[in-house]
C-alpha cells in the first residue's frame, strides 16, 4: 500500500462527504428548472453564491450536516511584523468541519465548462492552477473543482481529460502518474459525487501530504434544455 493509499482509507471524514453529496443535491434541485436568475446564462459567481444560501439554509440542515459555508470568502496573507496586507484571494465555496482529530476547509472551485477550447483553458488555469500554485486550499489533503456544464457532458468531459492529458498540461498542473502511468482516477476515489480525481505536485511547505494535493472533479449540470 503507498502513502496515497494509507491516506485515503482515513479520509475524508463522513460529514465532509456528506457535505459535498449536499452541494450538488442542492445544485439538482435549484437547476431542475429554469429560474429567472438561475439558468446557464448567468454568471458563475451569482450562481455559486445562491447555491451556497441553498445548500447552507436548506439541504445541510435537513441532512443534520454540521459545519461552516461560506461563499466568496476571503483569504488573506499578512506580514505580522509590519502589519502589512501582503496578497488576498477569494475561493467560490468553501466548507468547514472539525472536531478534536481532525480539522477541514474544503474548497469548491467553479468553472463554466462547455465544448469551447477556451473554457478548458479558464478550468485548467483559472481553476486547477490555483490549487497547484498555492492560492487556494493552501494546507488542506484535497479540493474540488466544479464544472458546470454549459454544453452535454459527451461533448465536453472527454475533450477535458484529453487536455490534461496533453503532457505540456501535465507539466503545467505537476499531475502526478498512476501505477498504470495514467494521470486520471476514474472513478474517484474520494467523492462519489465526483467523476474523476487528480493528484499534483505542490511546494512541501502547502501541503500536508508530502507534498501533493487531490483534486476531485465534479460536473454539474441543468436538468433542462435551454439556450444560454
Amino acid at each position: 500500500m503507498t502513502v496515497a493509499d494509507s491516506w485515503l482509507t482515513a479520509f475524508p471524514v463522513p460529514q465532509v462527504a456528506e457535505a459535498v453529496t449536499a452541494l450538488c443535491e442542492s445544485w439538482r434541485i435549484l437547476a431542475a428548472a429554469r429560474r429567472p436568475h438561475f439558468h446557464p446564462g448567468i454568471k458563475e459567481p451569482h450562481l455559486t453564491r445562491i447555491l451556497k444560501n441553498h445548500v447552507e439554509r436548506v439541504t445541510a440542515p435537513e441532512r443534520g450536516i454540521l459545519g461552516m459555508w461560506a461563499a466568496e470568502s476571503v483569504h488573506n496573507e499578512t506580514d505580522f511584523h509590519t502589519g502589512k496586507l501582503i496578497d488576498e484571494r477569494r475561493t467560490d465555496i468553501v466548507y468547514g468541519w472539525n472536531d478534536k482529530q481532525v480539522g477541514v476547509q474544503l474548497v469548491f472551485e467553479f468553472k463554466k465548462l462547455s465544448r469551447l477550447a477556451r473554457s478548458r483553458s479558464q478550468y485548467i488555469e483559472g481553476g486547477l492552477g490555483r490549487f497547484v500554485s498555492g492560492a487556494y486550499a493552501r494546507n488542506q489533503p484535497l479540493a474540488v473543482m466544479v464544472g458546470i456544464l454549459i454544453d452535454p457532458k459527451n461533448q465536453v468531459i472527454p475533450k477535458l481529460i484529453e487536455s490534461l492529458s496533453d503532457p505540456s498540461t501535465v507539466e503545467i498542473l505537476r499531475l502526478c502518474s498512476r501505477q498504470d502511468g495514467k494521470i486520471i482516477q476514474q472513478p474517484s476515489r474520494l467523492f462519489s459525487e465526483a467523476k474523476f480525481d487528480t493528484e499534483h505536485k505542490i511546494d512541501a511547505k502547502l501541503s500536508t501530504r508530502n507534498g501533493t494535493i487531490y483534486i476531485a472533479h465534479i460536473f454539474l449540470e441543468f436538468g433542462y434544455n435551454a439556450p444560454r
